[in-house]
């Protein structure tokens, strides 16, 4: 069964935007609420990196390569996590999964293509 579902990828020009959302349809609230979740991408040929993360106390930690351009924030009543993207780059194209830590789920993930 999927756990996570990703969606707002696709491809935009540098410099654009995009905003990703991830649901957890089946997932009880209180098992929602209480679990860090974070935001990877793999680009092809590359390992797949943690590009943002949000713990239960809604503190934020990106890497030095999205700071200042990526916003992670959660709606823990609408099972929802979001992962705002701005002024995005060639570099930045990946698919983009979510990630629960407890319990470990992994979303489908979705493409960002952000052409060069």
């Amino acid at each position: 069964q999927v756990q996570l579902v990703e969606s707002g990828g696709g491809s935009v020009q540098a410099g654009g935007s995009l905003r990703l959302s991830c649901k957890a349809p089946r997932m009880i609230l209180s098992t929602f609420s209480g679990t860090d979740v974070e935001w990877y991408r793999q680009a092809p040929g590359k390992q797949r990196e943690m590009v943002a993360s949000i713990t239960t106390g809604r503190v934020t930690n990106y890497p030095d390569s999205v700071k200042g351009r990526f916003t992670v924030s959660r709606d823990n009543g609408k099972r929802m996590v979001y992962l705002q993207m701005n002024s995005l780059k060639a570099e930045d194209t990946a698919v983009y999964y979510c990630h629960t830590t407890t319990p470990n789920y992994w979303g489908q993930g979705t493409q960002v293509t952000v052409p060069s």
